[in-house]
């Protein structure tokens, strides 16, 4: 090929022989890592060895964080609840009791059952327990938590919930069951009696109307 006799024809004598370099390239680039990779030859990630200590430290380290934000703590496990029945919907549900406050933690809570809110009352400190549950009416539902608290809405004065502990059940009446915006929504957790409220939700941020019961505990035995 001629020496380019100005730029014009020193451009069209790059773009002829921009691909064939780049061709040339990327198979020179290839054929070197093959035979570098048939010597065992190439560059492979360090394998990290922990040792005992430093992975005891790890281990302490998840288990802190799993019990912040999922695992009762300072009371025994027998203050909380543990699962919750309801005789006229012919259903039982599982009850979480997560510590951490953040939505994402309770939402994340949410698909194992339903959730008894952190800063609401237990079994050891009388007051009003508030749980929360998904509701939902898809009627392909892989995950039934998403259901947990589906025909609430359904409840009427005189019917009964139970909410069991690992030792006790605890047996409630309903008081009033209703709808509400959540901006609307006003849970006492200061009361001195043994009070229980209920309310579906798809996210414990989320500002839809929910499905609210309240209900009083009117006895409890042990198991």
């Amino acid at each position: 090929m001629k020496s380019p006799e100005n730029f014009d024809e020193l451009l069209e004598q790059l773009r002829v022989r921009a691909f064939p370099f780049t061709m040339a390239f990327f198979v020179v680039v290839f054929l070197t890592y093959a035979f570098l990779y048939m010597l065992d030859f190439y560059p492979e990630p360090k394998d990290v060895v922990l040792s005992e200590e430093e992975a005891t430290v790890l281990s302490d380290e998840k288990d802190e964080e799993r019990v912040n934000n999922f695992e009762p703590a300072n009371l025994s496990a027998a203050a909380y609840p543990v699962r919750i029945a309801f005789d006229d919907l012919d259903k039982e549900v599982a009850v979480l009791n997560p510590v951490s406050r953040k939505v994402e933690d309770l939402d994340a809570a949410l698909l194992e059952g339903a959730v008894r809110h952190p800063d609401s009352a237990d079994f050891q400190n009388t007051g009003n327990i508030f749980i929360l549950g998904h509701s939902s009416y898809l009627p392909n539902i892989l995950n039934k938590n998403f259901q947990a608290f589906n025909g609430i809405q359904n409840l009427k004065w005189g019917d009964t919930i139970r909410l069991y502990s690992t030792d006790t059940e605890y047996v409630y009446r309903v008081d009033l069951v209703y709808e509400a915006k959540a901006s609307e929504v006003t849970v006492p957790l200061d009361t001195t009696r043994g009070k229980l409220t209920l309310a579906t939700c798809k996210s414990f941020g989320a500002k839809e109307d929910r499905f609210m019961v309240e209900a009083s505990l009117v006895s409890k035995r042990p198991l």
